[in-house]
């Protein structure tokens, strides 16, 4: 069976993995590099992801496949940390002292903070889908919490449709971040970076046969006689790791779209640590960004040779006019820096960077096998809900291609 995969993220990567021993597979990606939003710049000293990731102490997918990819090993745990910047300032919020301080909240709203939180872990997220983070964390927190602690955070995530996300979302991400120490969150990055673990896939699907076209939008998709005709190329089945609606628009089949969003993320390089050791701050003054990520705060700088931070935003319908000059002028004021002390800079825009949890979100995901000879996986599915992660995208990815060879001896 000749199958082609449309997309060379990593749900498609692992999808032609699990397939390319038994089966033909074509792999067709737009960009010039494999990855999707897993994908790297490779500069002259180092690779960095052009999007910013980290993994969480429950990825056993993930780990399952760094193993069989020999790089298990050098997948390295280390402390993130996190902070708030309000009224011109950065205030840590890592550890439990550091929460004690903070001037914004009183002792008992502190209090209160930390039994929401605790009490978030063991919810069940399918019970809060029809539920906003908004509403959830007022009715139990007020307004002051909400909006000194929470809104921030899903600001810096989903932008304007902050308000639409559900509870769902919110309790999922309070869960998967649970593993934490005194001095902060556990977090998981490979050594060399994920590329090495994009390389890894592409030199397996290379020796399997499977072939990758690298700088193939997909233009038209339509069934013929059993199978497929994919610009041109007749195919068995096809799996498509698009959203939803670009799925539709490239097949001419019915699809809900669903709420997706777009990110605008300014990658930089710098001799200063803008955020004071801090790895992950979230903009609770106006800003046209939602969060500053410094990733050498996770993973030493002496790697690098630099600093590396990620300034992140995200966006409904079209990416903020002039985006990468606001965001390096406002960032330099904002942090204190000269302009001459940014080292070089990259500017990503991914229109489809990832579905918005609104409410409701369970119910309009997609069946995985949409119309005969068609399968559809990706961020969308249910096994990103209600959070995505490389995780969720590996375990799309594997039980996709599961599907298909169950669908292949039927």
């Amino acid at each position: 069976m000749h199958i082609c995969v449309i997309g060379g993220g990593l749900a498609g990567l692992t999808a032609a993995l699990r397939l390319s021993e038994s089966h033909e597979v074509t792999i067709l990606e737009r960009g010039e590099v494999a990855g999707g939003c897993l994908s790297s710049y490779n500069l002259p000293a180092y690779a960095i992801e052009s999007l910013y990731h980290h993994c969480f102490s429950g990825d056993d997918r993930l780990f399952s496949l760094l193993e069989e990819c020999d790089l298990l090993s050098d997948l390295e745990w280390l402390k993130g940390s996190t902070g708030y910047l309000v009224n011109q300032r950065i205030y840590p919020l890592t550890t439990p002292l550091q929460i004690l301080r903070y001037p914004l909240l009183t002792l008992f709203e502190k209090i209160r903070l930390g039994l929401f939180v605790l009490g978030s872990r063991s919810a069940d997220p399918e019970v809060l889908d029809s539920v906003t983070a908004k509403d959830y964390c007022i009715e139990r927190l007020g307004d002051r919490i909400y909006s000194s602690f929470f809104e921030p955070l899903l600001s810096s995530k989903f932008g304007e449709r902050k308000d639409e996300v559900s509870a769902a979302w919110l309790v999922s991400r309070i869960s998967i971040r649970s593993d934490r120490g005194p001095g902060g969150e556990r977090l998981g990055y490979l050594k060399g970076g994920y590329i090495r673990l994009i390389n890894a896939l592409l030199s397996k699907l290379t020796a399997t046969g499977c072939r990758i076209e690298m700088g193939h939008p997909v233009v038209s998709a339509y069934p013929d006689d059993g199978g497929w005709v994919v610009d041109g190329t007749r195919y068995d089945c096809i799996i498509s790791t698009l959203s939803p609606q670009e799925t539709a628009r490239i097949c001419s089949v019915p699809l809900k779209p669903l709420p997706y969003q777009g990110a605008a993320c300014l990658t930089l390089g710098t001799p200063i640590d803008p955020t004071n050791g801090i790895y992950w701050v979230n903009m609770g003054d106006p800003a046209p960004y939602g969060a500053v990520i410094t990733h050498t705060n996770l993973v030493p700088s002496d790697r690098y040779g630099e600093h590396i931070v990620y300034i992140a935003s995200y966006f409904s319908d079209s990416p903020p006019e002039n985006c990468e000059n606001v965001f390096l002028s406002d960032f330099c004021t904002r942090f204190g820096l000269q302009r001459e002390q940014i080292l070089w800079h990259h500017l990503r825009i991914e229109p489809n960077a990832g579905p918005v949890y609104v409410t409701g979100y369970k119910t309009m995901m997609p069946e995985p096998n949409p119309v005969p000879g068609l399968f559809i996986a990706g961020m969308f599915s249910i096994e990103n809900y209600p959070e995505r992660s490389m995780e969720g995208s590996i375990k799309a990815g594997e039980d996709i291609a599961r599907r298909v060879m169950e669908w292949s001896y039927i």
